[in-house]
């Protein structure tokens, strides 16, 4: 089962010293185990364009789609053999960060 773990901040990099070595920590165990697709940090949603072609519309936005003041910063892609795991996973992921981990299984 995959799972995406979604990072929740209202800051873009705001992370110090200390949460990015449990950070690290945390990855180098999703490694360890074999549950680590991929991560990454995520650029601010003011630096985002939506593009709307729906029946040829050409729409294009600068800036994010919805404004919101926390937003997704960064993300972790599991593989894991059950629901479970992935949930003790966002919750560790959450205390490594210090932030709001949210939870979603792909298809």
């Amino acid at each position: 089962m995959q799972f995406l773990l979604n990072v929740i901040d209202d800051q873009n990099e705001s992370a110090s010293g200390d949460e990015m070595a449990a950070i690290d920590a945390f990855n180098e165990s999703l490694e360890a185990s074999g549950f680590w697709i991929r991560a990454h940090g995520i650029h601010s949603p003011s630096e985002s364009i939506v593009f709307d072609n729906r029946r040829g519309a050409g729409q294009v936005k600068l800036g994010p789609l919805i404004e919101n003041p926390e937003f997704i910063t960064g993300f972790w892609l599991i593989e894991v053999p059950d629901r479970s795991t992935a949930e003790r996973l966002a919750a560790e992921g959450s205390q490594a960060c210090n932030r709001k981990v949210e939870l979603r299984q792909l298809h």
